[in-house]
């Protein structure tokens, strides 16, 4: 086996796409979700459950272990826009699910995983996926852009420290596929506009054939890791 590649959320959209598109020979790719289903080797855990979170921190020490290959390479797709609604009108269940899945699990997964690879010594890569929500505030969706703004943040100050304290021992970088046709959008157009306002610009991305689909999405991220991008890069598909 020459590479090894983790994807988080791969039982479904972008993740499936993902993973049916590995651009690397002798690869084992391992989705990690709740559903499985999709393309890839399942290792079943819920990333919105702090406890699972340590079981795939125990995954990843346990299939690194001795590890010879090539190409490590783990991408964080997994993500919930639910509930969308402002932040004193939602379930506080369903809020705290979103904020552990879009804010936290990212990071402490992140960390896990360069942990696990920290005495490795072929190429390394860390993908976060990132969205434009990180930057426009749109309301109704508080979570999902406070997780995203999180993540870009956290790509930036852990590829500064993979950089200075390694040499760039693993490249981490953050991307943002666009506005892709999958059922995340599907339950973003079927919002009503007293939770998310700007649902109208939905309605005329698809309308207008301007959404992407999740298979264009996917070559275009796994295109990312062949530019030569610093360390904590943060990059949008329709900016490249």
């Amino acid at each position: 086996m020459s590479s090894l590649v983790w994807i988080s959320g791969a039982s479904a959209g972008i993740g499936a796409a993902l993973a049916a598109s590995v651009p690397y020979d002798d690869v084992r790719v391992i989705d990690l979700s709740r559903r499985g289903g999709g393309p890839a080797e399942h290792f079943k855990a819920d990333l919105s459950d702090p406890a699972d979170w340590a079981r795939v921190e125990q995954h990843f020490r346990e299939e690194l272990t001795g590890y010879d290959g090539e190409r490590v390479v783990f991408i964080h797709n997994a993500g919930t826009i639910t509930p969308i609604g402002p932040a004193d009108g939602v379930p506080g269940d369903e809020y705290t699910r979103a904020v552990l899945l879009n804010s936290a699990a990212p990071q402490v997964l992140g960390r896990a995983f360069l942990r696990a690879i920290a005495d490795l010594t072929c190429e390394r890569h860390l993908v976060m996926l990132s969205s434009g929500a990180a930057k426009t505030a749109y309301a109704g969706w508080s979570s999902y852009n406070a997780g995203k703004a999180a993540v870009e943040h956290w790509v930036r100050t852990v590829g500064a420290e993979q950089e200075e304290r390694t040499g760039g021992r693993c490249r981490v970088i953050a991307v943002a596929p666009g506005v892709v046709d999958t059922a995340m959008q599907s339950e973003i157009r079927a919002t009503d506009e007293r939770d998310f306002p700007t649902v109208g610009r939905f309605h005329q991305l698809k309308e207008t054939g301007a959404l992407s689909t999740p298979a264009e999405a996917a070559a275009g991220i796994w295109s990312v890791l062949n530019r030569d991008l610093r360390n904590g890069s943060c990059v949008d598909l329709r900016d490249l």
